[in-house]
């Protein structure tokens, strides 16, 4: 299994679909799982940290017109210029990301605390000189979307976890971004995202991240030992 395919793919695979939005893997045999997503807001979709493929324009066709790309990761530029370009609209960038819009060849719009005028809430994760990263939360569908902090994909996974912190920061979980929240979802951007018991999974995985911090840190180990 690759780590990450870098060649524009020819299929995906649908996940997380939920009345107001859906995701996709782009490449369901990269061990990255990286997720895409779009959230529907007033017949409107905003697509999320997309990883393009052919095919994904009829999926987001499903839920209403573009009406922005958002990256929600500086890491996560991903296919989002050409995912604006197609639809000719903007990507949206949280205000205070650095260093992304250089990346991207498409027009550029910040924002704040709100995404537009979504009612989409910016959570910031981390603002840092080697990462800043927003999650957005829908309080109307009390859908959370957070793009790396959390995931679902096997390396953030200790035994049990049905969804975990980040490797790198499991010392520090994201508890003041994140810990007040409700969710009924929890869309990540590494791996399916989490659609029933939402809250505890999220409750857990920040309550238990530095004691299970060993078990993750040990499985990651042997996979890499020699056979």
């Amino acid at each position: 299994m690759p780590f990450r395919v870098d060649e524009r793919s020819t299929e995906f695979a649908e996940i997380d679909r939920f009345d107001g939005g859906v995701g996709w893997i782009a490449h369901p045999d990269e061990e990255m799982q990286r997720a895409s997503h779009a959230l529907e807001h007033e017949g409107e979709v905003w697509v999320i940290d997309p990883v393009d493929a052919e095919g994904v324009d009829a999926l987001l066709a499903e839920f209403g017109e573009v009406r922005g790309v958002v990256v929600t990761l500086d890491r996560h530029a991903r296919d989002a210029a050409d995912v604006a370009n197609r639809h000719d609209v903007p990507v949206y960038l949280p205000a205070f990301f650095e260093g992304v819009s250089e990346e991207l060849e498409a027009p550029v719009v910040r924002f704040g605390d709100e995404l537009a005028d979504t009612g989409f809430k910016a959570r910031t994760v981390v603002d840092s000189r080697f990462w800043q990263e927003v999650a957005l939360y829908d309080p109307d569908r009390r859908t959370l979307v957070v793009s790396e902090s959390v995931g679902t994909a096997d390396y953030f996974l200790a035994m049990g976890e049905r969804l975990g912190v980040h490797p790198m920061r499991r010392a520090i979980p994201p508890r003041d971004a994140l810990g007040d929240l409700a969710p009924d979802r929890v869309l990540v951007g590494h791996g399916a995202g989490v659609l029933t018991d939402a809250t505890t999974a999220l409750e857990t995985a920040l309550s238990q991240s530095r004691t299970r911090a060993p078990l993750l840190y040990a499985k990651t180990g042997r996979k890499l030992l020699p056979f």
